[in-house]
């Protein structure tokens, strides 16, 4: 097989990943793409490791064992982002990336009557309603 086949096979995932972290707004869906890019690198790595150990002498095979080390790493990041959304849910009561910017310091929570600063806007008043001053 040649070494073309798996490598536009990877730049697909890796493409179809790299969407999927920009476009979704579900942080799952988010960690989800990044596995489909670690799982492109993980191609990668193994069909360069068996096109490199035909021509060398000594085959170490040290693309399958980065992608050991990948695959560890994906597994530990999918468990710890996991955790982390599902206590951000509990808390939030969404996983909606958008609609959570409002964790980080110094935001107010963006609500249906503050404008674009997140400060309260002014309730219009009718003719007949009486103020606090005037009660």
């Amino acid at each position: 097989m040649h070494l073309a086949y798996p490598a536009v096979l990877s730049a697909l995932l890796f493409c179809t990943g790299l969407y999927g972290v920009l476009a979704r707004r579900n942080a799952i869906l988010v960690l989800m793409s990044v596995e489909l890019m670690l799982n492109a690198v993980n191609l990668n790595l193994v069909a360069f490791d068996v096109w490199l150990s035909r021509t060398a002498e000594e085959t170490l095979h040290s693309g399958q064992a980065l992608t050991l080390f990948t695959i560890a790493i994906a597994a530990a990041e999918i468990g710890i982002g996991l955790a982390i959304v599902l206590a951000v849910y509990r808390n939030r009561g969404t996983s909606d990336v958008d609609k959570l910017r409002d964790t980080a310091e110094g935001h107010e929570p963006d609500g249906p009557d503050s404008d674009a600063t997140g400060r309260e806007a002014p309730v219009p008043r009718t003719a007949g309603e009486k103020t606090e001053a005037t009660a």
